[in-house]
């Protein structure tokens, strides 16, 4: 699966974060931006960390989570 194919079903999906792409382990509609906890829709979803495996609503989220002494999330 590809992050441009929609799911049925509803709820916070469970993803395993590769490069350039997401695996769907469980279905949802959204995942948890792991900085500011705001809810991010799958077909939305444009950046997380492999390493971390975890997602970010924005740009400035994954500075604050790499850089949190120089920016703040928002």
């Amino acid at each position: 699966m590809n992050r441009f194919e929609r799911f049925p079903a509803s709820g916070e999906a469970e993803l395993r974060y590769l490069d350039g792409d997401f695996r769907v382990v469980r279905p949802g509609t959204y995942v948890r931006c792991a900085v500011t906890g705001e809810a991010i829709p799958l077909d939305e979803l444009r950046y997380w960390s492999v390493d971390l495996q975890e997602a970010y609503a924005s740009p400035q989220a994954v500075l604050a989570r790499h850089y949190p002494d120089r920016i703040s999330p928002g």
